[in-house]
Order: structure tokens, then C-alpha cells, then sequence
């Protein structure tokens, strides 16, 4: 049985707190980033994102606004962000 994901057109890279980056592209890894190995104690957006993400993944939430929760939590956790230089976008399934 597959497990269904959603992907964002344009990946987020994260520079996380040892300094190695990580590109982003599923919803899925994104939830299971957020649940598992964010760096700080949850706060506002944090929860919010995994809310987020959550409901995509339950289909009845938005990519785009997931993706713009995602961001603000890393902001939120002091983690510094970009989009995937010359990445190929993927179609939101």
C-alpha cells in the first residue's frame, strides 16, 4: 500500500544548527522532520506547520500554505532557509 504525498514545485533547503543542509521536497519528509528531529522545543509555527502538513496529507490542506508554515517555523527556530538553486520543479500530486 503507498502512502500518499504531496511535493512542493520549488524545495527549501535548511542549514541546520551543525551546519550540513537538508533539501526538502515531500510533504511527508517534512512532517517527519518537524516530529522528530526539530532542533528546538516546539513553539507557535512549529505547531502550526506540522498542523499544516498534517492536513495535506490527509488531503484537505494546501502545499502552498504548508510550505509557508514550514518556512516560518524554521525562521521561528533561528534555522537559515533558501530554495534549491536550479531545481526541477515537482507537480503537486
Amino acid at each position: 500500500m503507498s502512502t500518499f504525498d504531496r511535493y512542493w514545485p520549488i524545495p527549501i533547503v535548511v542549514r541546520l544548527q551543525n551546519g550540513s543542509e537538508r533539501t526538502f521536497r515531500s510533504i511527508h519528509d517534512t512532517l517527519d522532520f518537524l516530529e522528530h528531529e526539530w532542533p528546538k522545543a516546539s513553539g507557535a509555527y512549529h505547531e502550526a506547520a506540522v498542523i499544516g502538513c498534517r492536513s495535506v496529507l490527509g488531503r484537505s490542506g494546501s502545499a502552498a500554505t504548508s510550505k509557508e508554515l514550514f518556512v516560518s517555523a524554521c525562521l521561528e527556530a533561528g534555522l537559515a532557509i533558501r530554495t534549491a538553486a536550479n531545481s526541477r520543479p515537482h507537480l503537486l500530486a
